[in-house]
């Protein structure tokens, strides 16, 4: 295997820029891990003035992205575009139906369009690589897809966005509350002029998306994905948290069971003696639970140029080694049909806030909606006493089904003596999160 093997990258933003720089600088080291060369033979972008401090020499420039999969002197394409449709769907599919190989870091291509490409992957007889798509350097994708095949999965769950994982951890360390942080997060480049991919947990979907596909042999239904994100946390929220012995953070969590699978991504109170509430900054986690190992972590930095290139090149050295396995683990015709759990009918744990006048006969209203829902209080905490000012009350549940502490905060809410919007963040046990 001495040929060389010719890329060409499509979009030179910070990831494709990076990706080429990698392959240039760490030629001999690759070189000698492949026994051939991997070169960049074509790049694409809209700019061809701008300097991405990167040789081009050598290096063939098409103005259209679409060229490099259809250029004879590139055998794999790695997309670094973006977006879930348009140009970057139509560079990867051209590439595939050109059979040549691919490699991106797009989980939104992928999140929503990942089995039908992968079929057309395995038509052509090439590759379709996407490890950089979910947590950045981490190579869960390859544990999921290779190092834990012996086992079978039961969950998956983790801290997979960055920027959310940074506003969360600043928010309780400095006192600050969530719109005068995501300014600062914004400011150091950590969130993006629109945050709302991140912020409203769609980014943190998508990575959940794919994996739930290669842990549990499924075909990609990013619809079946329960999505919140956390724009509704408060300070305030984060001391009770901390009193109860919780910390808040944004999980994407995917589990098998008896009843469905579960695929949610919501703002968890997560125990402190749990490994991942101890996750801080812009750093991403995950967990996996295999019937054969048990319980394994990944960390590590989950975005930017170098995590992100670092693992679109390792898809690049598997590929020019000849080593490459189907997109999810399986053949797309044996993936399965997602059996998704409705969330109305999960059964768990819940903070819930109100405020409300500190008047006679408010906490039996709030009992008999509790008794009317059947749930179960655990404990409860009042903080101010100012009769006819409002007061924070929040309380723990036992488990009980989430339709029911629906009905019950709709049922209080609707009640004269609450002023403010109830808050309600799911509590994750310690026996699924340890």
């Amino acid at each position: 295997m001495t040929k060389t093997l010719r890329v060409g990258v499509a979009g030179l933003g910070f990831v494709g820029a990076a990706t080429v720089k990698l392959l240039q600088n760490q030629a001999p080291l690759l070189r000698l891990r492949c026994t051939r060369d991997i070169l960049v033979t074509a790049v694409s972008a809209r700019d061809k003035s701008k300097d991405r401090g990167i040789s081009m020499e050598g290096i063939k420039w098409h103005d259209n992205p679409l060229d490099i999969s259809n250029d004879e002197h590139v055998d794999l394409v790695v997309e670094a575009i973006g977006g879930s449709d348009g140009v970057a769907k139509e560079v990867v599919e051209k590439a595939i139906a050109n059979g040549k190989h691919v490699v991106t870091a797009n989980k939104a291509l992928i999140a929503q369009s990942g089995t039908i490409l992968a079929e057309d992957a395995e038509q052509s007889g090439v590759a379709l690589a996407f490890e950089a798509a979910v947590a950045g350097g981490i190579p869960i994708l390859k544990v999921l897809r290779e190092g834990l095949s012996a086992n079978r999965i039961d969950g998956v769950y983790g801290i997979l966005n960055g920027t959310c994982n940074y506003i969360l951890t600043c928010m309780r360390e400095t006192g600050k509350e969530f719109e005068e942080v995501l300014q600062d997060a914004q400011k150091l480049g950590y969130a993006e002029e629109d945050p709302s991919f991140d912020l409203d947990g769609i980014d943190a979907a998508h990575k959940l998306a794919i994996l739930s596909s290669l842990a549990f042999g499924l075909k990609i239904d990013f619809g079946a994905v329960h999505v919140e994100g956390i724009r509704h946390i408060t300070l305030l929220d984060m001391e009770f948290a901390q009193e109860l012995g919780y910390r808040i953070k944004l999980l994407g969590i995917t589990r098998q069971s008896a009843r469905g699978i579960e695929q949610r991504v919501h703002p968890c109170m997560v125990p402190l003696d749990a490994p991942i509430a101890h996750i801080e900054d812009v750093f991403n986690a995950v967990v996996v639970h295999g019937d054969q190992v048990g319980t394994t972590m990944y960390e590590g930095r989950g975005a930017g140029a170098g995590p992100t290139s670092s693992a679109i090149v390792a898809d690049i050295v598997d590929i020019a080694l000849g080593r490459f396995l189907p997109a999810f683990g399986l053949a797309a015709n044996d993936l399965k049909t997602s059996n998704s759990l409705d969330m109305l009918e999960r059964v768990a744990s819940y903070y819930v806030r109100f405020t409300v006048i500190d008047r006679p006969g408010v906490f039996a209203e709030i009992a008999t909606a509790l008794r009317d829902n059947n749930v179960s209080m655990e404990k409860i905490i009042q903080r101010g006493r100012a009769p006819g000012e409002p007061v924070r009350v929040v309380l723990t549940t036992h488990e009980t089904k989430e339709k029911a502490i629906l009905k019950t905060i709709q049922a209080i809410d609707q009640t004269d003596a609450v002023v403010e919007p109830t808050r309600m963040i799911r509590i994750e046990p310690s026996v699924f999160l340890s």
